[in-house]
């Protein structure tokens, strides 16, 4: 209570001093307080670790946070499934709600450590999420932190989480959003630091801007600059991309934070600058309003003597960047917004817990089920085996938060099954080698029990960021695209002479080679990382209480050798929009335990003019016994050749319930921007010819419907 006390002494003492005094304008509060520093002050407060400033009662102030899924490198915080299993939801509405219960568990944990007096890293209201690069190669480690590989899915889950996280007070952000990295990235990790990511224009605009340009619109606060070069000049001082794009094209109000160090690759990596203060003036000048790192941005001062920049310079990008931690109330009496009621109570609460469990369970994606799923509760015998079955690493994926009770899946699947049953739990196999002990007690336990579950795939340790993904030899990345050898190896004998169910449950966060766990299991989860109620939601899907709904984010390749070499930013052969050859499994493929028909299908008008629009529907039935969610996509095809453009474009989408039996009339209306196409310039252009409306429960085509999905339905319109 002293520090509250302190504070309002302060307050009350200095409120002729203009930047104290909350009933004044922003922006008039921000001018007062940059007229009040110095030039040293001004940089320090330009650095991502501001120190506080005595003399102005300013107390320091660590702008790096993270919330990708949870509040991250906190405190205790509620994990959610890691990025990409939430982006497997297609339901923006439910990660909107998923984004709010993180902030408000960021301003509760906030609000404690302020009344402590603690102003520590990872501490602040500035989160560095949502990553919305697009997942264009399944290579990337960090992919597992996007939603995935297409612009319009990324788009809708993104605007959602920043409005989420940002809240809507019409004076006061209840915390900072931040839409990274921009832009085109997404690896190679190891080579971030140097690559020069050379995309076409209309690549550009086409894949890698929309997203970006959504949250820009959504008013997301900040924008991180990436660590590569895109088209010869590095990110973070890219004339074209920070200054043409987002500040002039589309009116971007908020920060520009570099990611970490960036700026010491203009001269050590890129080699474009001959020293630190010409890589500071070079950054200060494209626009970057905050150094991430501890060193560059202190060397403005000489860049000032040597007129490289200008104080006045420093002035504006410094009041640009101060308007944040004014719109977050940093300089304003304690509780004087909304967001400083917020109790500590929300902090890892039932109600988050039980948001975790939901969306965890509709994350899922079931990817075969030749009949054994659901499995009862009360069999006599079920074996749990694989190296993720037990394991707390594969819950929280990367960029995680830390929490007192994560549910393991071995520990969800006990939680569920009768009184009476045996559960028999063996490991088996190492995550990604051979065992040591070539002794074998654990495969044989699959014949003579009635269900085996077999918790397999990859985790942190061999996908991620450069640096923190120990076991993988390629900085994160994953430049081999299969299964570890020794668990395809146990799989096989896990099922070599067992007529009993074998279940393959996979943790990952980027598309892996599953051809053979595919033939050889009777069924297969892909889970992703899913968040401290993993283990509870997966035991959900399994024995019946729900039904599977997840839909892949990203297209899953039979091999690498489809795609082109990981280095070329060119879109073509790559994602669903573009990839000729036949994937494994295609975006937006999901099973469920119930079967759904498409019926019905009518156009409002099938010929229109230049900005008239159409309405499509369809009728959607749940034509099993079992009640399930289903998520109705629309993509749109162009049939001319004038432009080229995407095989297909999923342009809306719609996650609906139904009981058995029960139908649903499900409209898409047809906007003027979902008919435009991108040509070589990165125009967005009116194409006049024939497009398909294509409308169903993923990607239409032949494999979808070889794997089990419902047939679509399509129609087109002609645009005159």
């Amino acid at each position: 209570m002293v520090i509250w006390s302190v504070s309002i002494h302060i307050y009350a003492k200095a409120q002729n001093e203009l930047y104290l005094n909350p009933s004044l304008p922003i922006d008039e509060r921000v001018k007062d307080l940059v007229s009040r520093l110095t030039l040293e002050e001004k940089v320090q407060q330009m650095m991502y670790d501001a120190p506080a400033i005595p003399r102005l009662n300013i107390p320091g102030y660590n702008w790096w946070n993270e919330a990708l899924h949870g509040v991250a490198r906190s405190g205790v915080a509620t994990i959610f499934p890691q990025a990409i299993g939430m982006a497997a939801t297609f339901d923006d509405s439910l990660l909107f709600n998923v984004a709010s219960a993180i902030s408000d568990e960021a301003r509760a944990m906030y609000n404690a450590s302020v009344k402590k007096g603690y102003h520590v890293w990872y501490g602040g209201l500035t989160f560095w999420t949502p990553n919305i690069n697009i997942f264009r190669d399944p290579r990337w480690g960090r992919g597992q932190e996007t939603y995935g590989e297409d612009p319009y899915l990324t788009s809708r889950m993104g605007v959602a989480f920043v409005k989420g996280m940002q809240g809507n007070d019409p004076k006061y952000l209840k915390v900072a959003a931040c839409a990274k990295h921009f832009a085109v990235h997404s690896g190679p990790e190891k080579l971030r630091h140097e690559f020069n990511a050379q995309a076409s224009m209309k690549d550009l605009w086409e894949t890698y801007l929309p997203a970006f340009h959504a949250l820009v619109d959504a008013q997301v606060e900040a924008v991180m600059c990436a660590y590569n070069r895109t088209n010869n000049e590095p990110c973070c001082g890219n004339r074209y991309l920070l200054q043409d794009v987002l500040r002039k094209q589309w009116h971007f109000k908020g920060h520009i934070v570099s990611d970490c160090w960036a700026i010491n690759d203009f001269y050590e990596g890129h080699k474009v600058v001959s020293n630190d203060v010409q890589a500071a003036a070079l950054a200060l000048t494209r626009g970057v309003n905050l150094n991430c790192g501890n060193t560059y941005y202190p060397s403005l001062i000489k860049a000032v003597d040597q007129k490289l920049v200008t104080e006045k310079q420093i002035d504006s990008s410094l009041f640009t960047l101060l308007r944040t931690r004014f719109k977050l109330g940093l300089f304003d009496p304690p509780n004087a917004n909304p967001y400083d009621q917020i109790p500590e109570s929300v902090i890892n609460s039932e109600a988050n817990r039980t948001l975790a469990r939901t969306i965890a369970q509709k994350s899922v994606v079931l990817l075969k089920n030749n009949g054994v799923l659901p499995l009862r509760n009360d069999l006599k015998e079920y074996f749990v085996t694989g190296p993720n079955a037990s394991n707390e690493d594969v819950l929280m994926g990367n960029y995680y938060g830390v929490n007192n009770h994560l549910v393991t899946i071995l520990e969800g699947l006990a939680g569920q099954i009768q009184p009476g049953s045996q559960m028999q739990y063996r490991q088996g196999i190492l995550l990604d080698r051979n065992n040591a002990n070539p002794n074998d007690w654990a495969s044989g336990e699959a014949r003579t029990s009635d269900a085996t579950i077999v918790v397999m795939g990859i985790s942190g340790l061999l996908e991620g960021e450069e640096g923190e993904s120990i076991a993988s030899a390629y900085a994160g990345d994953r430049l081999d695209y299969n299964l570890p050898a020794n668990q395809i190896n146990y799989l096989r004998k896990l099922k070599q002479g067992n007529s009993k169910p074998v279940i393959a449950v996979i943790t990952g966060g980027s598309p892996m080679n599953l051809a053979e766990v595919q033939q050889l299991a009777d069924a297969v989860l892909l889970v992703w990382y899913p968040g401290e109620e993993g283990g509870n939601a997966v035991a959900d899907i399994i024995f019946g209480k729900v039904s599977p709904s997840g839909r892949l984010p990203i297209t899953f390749p039979k091999s690498f050798d489809q795609l082109p070499p990981y280095e070329d930013y060119s879109m073509k052969g790559r994602t669903y929009r573009y990839m000729t050859a036949e994937p494994l499994y295609p975006f937006g493929f999901g099973l469920s335990y119930t079967s759904f028909a498409y019926t019905n299908f009518r156009l409002s008008k099938t010929v229109i003019k230049k900005d008239e629009p159409s309405e499509a529907t369809v009728t959607v039935t749940n034509t099993g016994k079992i009640m399930s969610d289903e998520v109705v996509q629309l993509y749109i095809s162009y049939e001319g050749n004038d432009i080229p453009s995407p095989f297909y474009a999923l342009k809306s989408f719609k996650r609906i319930s139904l009981a058995p039996g029960e139908s649903a009339n499900i409209p898409f209306a047809i906007t003027n921007d979902m008919l435009q196409l991108i040509n070589e310039q990165g125009q967005s252009v009116w194409q006049p010819g024939k497009y398909k409306i294509s409308i169903g429960g993923s990607l239409p085509g032949k494999r979808s419907e070889e794997l089990g999905a419902a047939r679509g339905v399509e129609g087109e319109i002609t645009l005159k």
